[in-house]
C-alpha cells in the first residue's frame, strides 16, 4: 500500500486565471541592458500574469504573432525588434523565460541548443 501523494504547488494544476512567470529577473535584466525593452517586457509580463491560457491558440488570442518553435513559444516584442523565447507549461500555469534576444540574435539560432 502506498502513501497518498501530497498536493504541493508543483503537483497542482494551474489556477483558473493567471500564469506564474519564471523568472521575472531575466526580463528585468534584459530591460536594464536595453533600455527600450523595459516598457514592452513589463507590459508582456503584466498581461501574461493575468492570462488563462490553456493552449497556443489561447496565447494567440492575446498575442497574435506568438509562434511555436519546437517546445518553445516565441513572442515578438517591440514591433518585432526583439524575440522573447519561453517554455509554457499549460497544465501547471507556468511560463519559463528562456531568452530575450534581438531579431538578429534569434536568427542565428544558437538559442535552440
Amino acid at each position: 500500500m502506498t502513501a497518498p501523494r501530497s498536493t504541493t504547488a508543483q503537483s497542482r494544476p494551474a489556477p483558473a486565471e493567471g500564469r506564474h512567470v519564471i523568472s521575472r529577473k531575466k526580463l528585468k535584466e534584459a530591460g536594464a541592458r536595453r533600455g527600450d525593452l523595459e516598457g514592452p517586457l513589463d507590459a508582456w509580463f503584466r498581461i501574461c500574469k493575468k492570462a488563462a491560457w490553456k493552449s497556443l491558440a489561447d496565447v494567440r488570442q492575446t498575442f497574435s504573432t506568438a509562434d511555436a518553435v519546437g517546445k518553445w513559444t516565441v513572442f515578438n516584442i517591440k514591433g518585432n525588434q526583439y524575440r522573447l523565447i519561453t517554455e509554457i507549461n499549460y497544465r501547471f500555469g507556468r511560463v519559463y523565460i528562456r531568452h530575450v534576444l534581438t531579431h538578429s540574435e534569434y536568427d542565428h539560432g544558437g538559442w535552440k541548443q
